[in-house]
């Protein structure tokens, strides 16, 4: 018989189901979530989507932080003591009607005057009167009907953010000077022989110098230290000829206006830097809106409780906390620093820090590493760290785990760019030396012409338009890259080496079995009322796949840290857990994740877990498999090996029980072997290998916390899309070479002009630009297409 659906939000209802109205409820909060919409007329939300609703989780006391003025006003986007604003992630966001009761919380709480949803960032702006309710008040209503935010200190302290507008001043700069030179220049063009106009000639001529002062020495200057950089470097990177161009630009045309002998090419001057600035801006705006200079105030929660000598509470903000101090940590709160614990049961999840899902029991006395959340009661822990000296910070800066080292990869534009400098360079030689037994007289303007009209302006244009486009284009199929460069770095690999847990495998149980003596209707409603009381994973995990089973209430229960648990009625008892923990164990599985049973002293069998696969993983294996080579390195035993084998291509290699540091040395070994190593993993525990690898992929649940070292971030839902997205790059890489065949093809029609001394003012203003906006619409284009074909 099938279960009654929560008419809230649309789970299965259990033996406790709620009756209300007509309705079943999965719980008490589903209905109580129910009649605040019915009492405030917003029964219309189950008419846009049936059983739309979240199950309300909401601790009390969670919020109370909010509470303090000081950390309320750091949240804030905007305060005048009357009306507040505040920008709220939602994670659980999900649908039309989510946005339609967020967007009408007003009926729900008088003191709000009015809130607007960016569903495709899961956020909610509210705007809300500071006298009748408060930041506390308006986190705690979004918590009870369902829609906890999630705040961090991360959020903190946004008013202090500046950006580096430096680039778009220099922009403005260029492209302000590049008007006016242009303007200037039309008489030059058109040879206008008016008589005011031939009066101030040199006036102007002047006036187009003093304008390209600021376009050379601060729009400019990046490009020239650049090239400076490289050289001393013993290296010619592609803004070799682009400065050598710049310099010659302004030092011919300055040479002609001061001697008389022509208007030199000003415009051509800063038409070249503006169309360069306006690449690399475009570029710049186009990088994923995630940061990759996150550090631990991503993670962490915004305040915690302190416990001072009296014994009294005090909510603090996180970064305030000291060695020495007692912090109160609740259920479902994260440990910001690390600690001993001192009083309470603690049960901890260091999934972010391991990747393993299967929580750590901790007993008095024992250590607390920063970044575990708490799953039980209340406990208490004795700082023994400052924030910024926690476990957790220290294994993200250690060496084994750090940045990447400075990298020996040079793109294909710096590749090229020592080719063509040395091309442009000889082309200009031989041509001075074949004018010199010419015609000497034209040997200057031959020379500088080839270096002014070869200066690579379109084949710089190329890469940051190409690569920045496709950035986007990723983006919004959440894919999250750090910078273009990485996109050459995929179209490169040749090897990927997957993480198991939380990469290959969820965090989540999809088959149960049970091995063992068969169990009485008796010893199944025992079991299912003893993990009824438990809130670990594992006993979760058992509780929802036993059938309907009699609920009793236990007249004992006990749960042991870290071994099982033991429950009791009447004259029967059960134990659940370790091989240690149950009565007489007789079975040895070591290489299986299991749980064992046994009741009144007698060992009955046990449950094996296997872990749920992503959708598509045997699709996307088969996929790279035809290209590149693939291996799979896990921290676990091996025993999801035929599982694993199944999905796989034939002769996969798989290496189980790997350490963090085994990982990253494997990685290292593959590079030394000549390959191009992509790993893609998930947890700190991968940030080594992470690091090391020529890219490195990190799967996300959800991509606005924390993340490891990495190249990348890759959104978990689009796992199976990961060939689609290498094969993309490879695109672009394509469209940047076939962009560099055109900018050389502008290039050598420029240099004909110039080796036979035909040079003039006016093709080389139409010419340069020409190129340079023919390169960008090209690159936009095929960029947009290849887009197209992404899945």
């Amino acid at each position: 018989m099938d279960k009654e659906l929560c008419f809230h939000c649309g789970l299965p209802c259990d033996d406790d189901t709620v009756l209300f109205q007509d309705k079943s409820f999965c719980c008490p909060g589903c209905r109580t979530v129910y009649e605040i919409f019915d009492s405030n007329d917003l029964r219309y939300y189950y008419d846009l989507q049936s059983a739309a609703g979240i199950t309300p989780n909401y601790t009390p006391g969670k919020f109370d932080f909010l509470g303090e003025p000081e950390i309320a006003e750091q949240l804030l986007e905007f305060n005048d003591g009357r009306h507040g604003i505040i920008n709220l992630y939602i994670p659980t966001m999900h649908c039309s009607s989510c946005i339609w009761v967020l967007e009408n919380l007003q009926k729900l709480a008088p003191g709000i005057v009015q809130s607007q949803v960016d569903f495709p960032k899961k956020t909610v702006r509210i705007t809300f009167n500071t006298d009748e309710v408060s930041l506390k008040d308006i986190a705690i209503l979004l918590a009870r009907i369902g829609y906890e935010p999630t705040i961090s200190l991360a959020d903190s302290g946004r008013k202090e953010k500046t950006e580096d507008k430096k680039l778009i001043y220099q922009l403005g700069v260029a492209g302000f000077a590049f008007g006016n030179i242009m303007f200037l220049s039309f008489p030059e063009y058109f040879e206008v022989e008016e008589f005011w106009l031939e009066q101030y000639k040199v006036l102007f001529r002047w006036l187009m110098f003093a304008f390209s002062l600021p376009v050379v020495f601060y729009a400019g200057q990046d490009y020239l230290i650049s090239a400076y950089k490289g050289l001393r470097s013993k290296f010619m990177n592609i803004d070799v000829p682009i400065a050598l161009g710049i310099l010659v630009l302004f030092i011919r045309s300055t040479l002609e206006i001061t001697f008389d002998w022509g208007s030199g090419f000003f415009d051509s001057l800063s038409g070249l830097v503006f169309f360069l600035l306006l690449g690399k801006y475009f570029q710049k705006r186009t990088y994923s809106f995630l940061s990759f200079e996150r550090d631990y105030k991503s993670y962490f929660p915004v305040a915690v409780t302190r416990i001072d000598q009296q014994g009294r509470e005090e909510i603090v903000q996180v970064n305030r906390v000291i060695k020495g101090d007692r912090l109160l940590i609740r259920h479902g709160e994260i440990i910001p620093v690390d600690g001993v614990l001192e009083t309470g049961d603690a049960e901890i999840d260091y999934s972010f820090v391991t990747g393993e899902a299967r929580p750590v029991n901790i007993t008095k006395g024992e250590k607390l590493f920063a970044g575990g959340k708490q799953l039980r009661g209340p406990i208490e822990l004795l700082a023994t760290e400052n924030v910024s000296q926690s476990y957790l910070t220290r294994l993200w800066s250690h060496s084994v785990f750090g940045e990447k080292s400075e990298s020996k990869f040079k793109t294909l534009t710096d590749r090229i760019g020592k080719s063509f400098t040395l091309a442009v360079l000889t082309i200009a030689l031989v041509s001075g030396l074949y004018w010199a037994f010419t015609d000497p007289a034209v040997i200057w303007n031959v020379v500088t012409a080839v270096l002014i009209i070869a200066c690579p302006c379109a084949i710089a244009l190329a890469a940051p338009f190409t690569m920045g486009n496709m950035l986007r284009i990723f983006g919004k199929r959440k894919f999250y890259l750090k910078d273009a460069v990485v996109i050459e770095k995929l179209a490169t690999i040749d090897t990927v080496i997957f993480d198991k847990t939380g990469t290959l495998s969820t965090r989540r149980y999809d088959q149960i079995e049970y091995e063992g003596n068969e169990l009485s209707p008796r010893e199944k409603s025992l079991l299912k009322s003893t993990l009824r009381a438990s809130n670990h994973p594992l006993s979760r995990s058992l509780y929802n796949m036993l059938k309907e089973q009699d609920i009793t209430v236990l007249d004992s229960y006990e749960e042991h840290m870290g071994q099982g648990l033991y429950g009791s009625k009447g004259d029967a008892s059960i134990k659940i857990g370790s091989s240690e923990f149950v009565d007489n164990c007789t079975s040895a599985t070591p290489d299986k994740s299991v749980v064992h049973l046994s009741t009144n002293e007698q060992y009955r069998g046990h449950f094996i877990l296997h872990s749920q696969y992503r959708d598509g993983v045997s699709q996307l294996m088969s996929e790279l498999g035809e290209q590149m080579e693939i291996g799979v390195l896990s921290g676990d035993h091996e025993g999801e090996r035929n599982r694993l084998e199944a999905l796989l291509p034939n002769l996969t290699p798989m290496y189980f029980n790997q350490s963090p540091e085994d990982k990253l040395f494997f990685v290292r070994s593959l590079q030394d072997s000549g390959k191009k190593v992509m790993m893609v993993g998930d947890g700190l525990n991968d940030a080594g290998a992470l690091a090391q690898s020529d890219v490195g992929i990190a799967l996300s649940e959800d991509i606005n916390v924390f993340s490891p070292a990495c190249d990348g971030i890759l959104d978990a839902s689009k796992f199976k899309f990961l060939g689609t997205y290498v094969d993309a790059s490879k695109q672009a890489m394509r469209i940047v070479k076939i962009s560099f065949v055109l900018s050389l093809f502008y290039n050598l029609i420029g240099l004909y002009f110039a080796v036979t001394g035909q040079l003039m003012p006016v093709v080389a203003a139409i010419l340069m630009p020409l190129s340079s906006i023919s390169i960008v619409a090209f690159t936009t284009l095929a960029t947009n297409w290849a887009g197209r074909k992404i899945k």
